[in-house]
């Protein structure tokens, strides 16, 4: 069964630059991200749980923003954090 979160979200316009990488690693000079993220709720992009820095998660922590999806070219899938749902 699907959540609510994963029904009622739209994808929003990224919110930053993404086409050298994950923003928030390249602020404190890494480069070792593995793939991108959106969230669904505010447009930020950001690397994902198996890149060192795991910034989606961090933004879902502290904003309570629940659902992001693939950033990857090719991917579209969907994940709320809160439910623990694929979609």
């Amino acid at each position: 069964m699907t959540c609510q979160h994963l029904k009622e979200t739209t994808e929003p316009v990224p919110l930053t630059a993404y086409a050298d990488g994950c923003p928030q690693c390249l602020a404190i000079g890494n480069h070792n991200w593995v793939h991108l993220r959106l969230c669904l709720t505010c447009g930020l992009v950001a690397c994902c749980d198996s890149s060192p820095g795991r910034h989606m998660s961090e933004h879902h922590a502290t904003a309570g923003h629940p659902v992001m999806r693939s950033f990857e070219p090719g991917e579209a899938w969907r994940w709320c954090y809160e439910d623990e749902q694929l979609g």
